[in-house]
């Protein structure tokens, strides 16, 4: 990725990423947007193999490196013990955290097992709620919180099953947590991508399909892009979104004004 020149509009800001894999990621293209914009970037791991993708994408930035699997309390209370610590609050935080077994998204909806739900659930949305739980004392009080979801929490989308079910409830957290830190001045938001060639993407079933329509389809006739999603990212972590809370912004190349289309469509 190229990091496009932008204003400093996070100078001297302070943040967190949470979700980096590789340097595809959609959380890897706002952190380089954020570090580009004058922030100090803070990256998380979840275990030893993760580690050995971050360590060398962190040092890139400069950036802090510290181990956080979202689903043990223990790493969480450790980080904000961490935060704690610091002379500083953090001014934002970037929640771009999902997980659903592959087998949990062939087939139908009732495919799902109880454990892969919990599983989906646990990591693509309560995370978000923890994070803003354990972390919330250490945000500063105009601070900005993001996560990443997708279309297909509200339109149904083959292949996506319980992930879509999990994105949904991400959502109405997303709204629920603007609500709760409002009075702080806290803002909490959530980018809705396109479909975007990610390793997490990569596990839905049919994806290169999916691509290839949506760029045939898509209003702007191309694909979402990383750099896309971090200028929007920007937008709801900076002072420019001051105004923007509880919103799901839509970052899809105009896919979704679209009614149903032929699979076939060019």
């Amino acid at each position: 990725m190229t990091t496009p020149q932008v204003p400093l509009l996070l100078k001297g800001k302070t943040g967190i990423i949470m979700g980096v894999a590789n340097e595809w990621s959609l959380a890897w293209g706002i952190a380089q947007a954020a570090h580009a914009a004058g922030a100090n970037i803070i990256l998380t791991y979840a275990n030893a193999a993760m580690e050995k993708r971050v360590r060398p994408l962190a040092e890139k930035l400069g950036a802090e490196v510290h181990p956080c699997d979202v689903q043990a309390d223990s790493q969480l209370l450790a980080l904000a013990k961490t935060l704690e610590e610091r002379p500083q609050k953090i001014d934002f935080l970037v929640h771009a955290v999902a997980f659903a077994h592959k087998d949990e998204l062939k087939g139908g909806i009732t495919n799902t097992t109880r454990e892969g739900f919990n599983l989906a659930l646990d990591v693509s949305c309560y995370s978000f709620i923890a994070l803003m739980k354990y972390f919330g004392p250490y945000l500063a009080d105009d601070a900005s919180a993001l996560t990443l979801t997708y279309e297909g929490a509200t339109k149904v989308v083959p292949n996506y099953n319980v992930m879509g079910v999990a994105k949904a409830a991400l959502e109405a957290a997303t709204r629920y947590l603007a609500a709760e830190f409002g009075p702080r001045g806290i803002r909490v938001n959530a980018i809705s991508a396109g479909p975007v060639n990610t390793l997490a993407a990569r596990g839905i079933s049919d994806f290169q399909a999916m691509l290839k329509h949506h760029e045939a389809t898509a209003p702007l006739r191309r694909l979402t892009t990383q750099q896309d999603v971090a200028g929007a990212a920007l937008y709801l972590l900076s002072h420019l979104g001051s105004g923007t809370t509880g919103e799901v912004l839509m970052v899809d190349t105009g896919a979704h004004i679209l009614g149903p289309t032929p699979a076939t469509a060019v």
